[in-house]
């Protein structure tokens, strides 16, 4: 009897390694954040870390100048954890200037954005459920 592969051993997630919901897994899985992290010079990258069918969690990586536009989400809570770097954070029409080790959330229907007005690279990890 010929041995037949499974169709799930087709698919490839987007970054080797990576994992994908609609892919089996193995129990532990594990992600070294540093060597993620991804810059462009035209805009802010989003990086996925993990994701399921009831979250994400992205890198996001931000140049001097760079930002995220303020926008909302109104079923979900994003959650910005400051790995590297300075961010001015606006959330439901307040801005703070955020630094390394501080995290702030964003509430259902709030608005909120990020931008990067230091003169350093700014890496946040990025926490949002449920998916929008």
């Amino acid at each position: 009897m010929a041995s037949r592969t499974p169709a799930f051993a087709e698919f490839r997630a987007p970054f080797p390694g990576m994992f994908h919901y609609n892919r089996p897994h193995l129990a532990m899985e594990i992600r070294k954040i540093r060597d993620l992290i991804h810059f462009s010079e035209e805009k802010m990258q989003k990086l996925p870390v993990f994701e399921s069918p009831k979250y994400f969690c992205d890198l996001y990586c931000l140049r001097p100048g760079q930002d995220q536009r303020i926008h909302s989400h109104a079923e979900s809570d994003k959650i910005y954890f400051i790995l590297r770097g300075k961010g001015l954070f606006h959330i439901a029409g307040e801005e703070q200037e955020l630094v390394e080790g501080q995290s702030v959330i964003a509430r259902p229907g709030q608005d909120h954005g990020v931008k990067n007005s230091s003169a350093e690279d700014l890496v946040l990890l990025v926490f949002m459920t449920p998916r929008p």
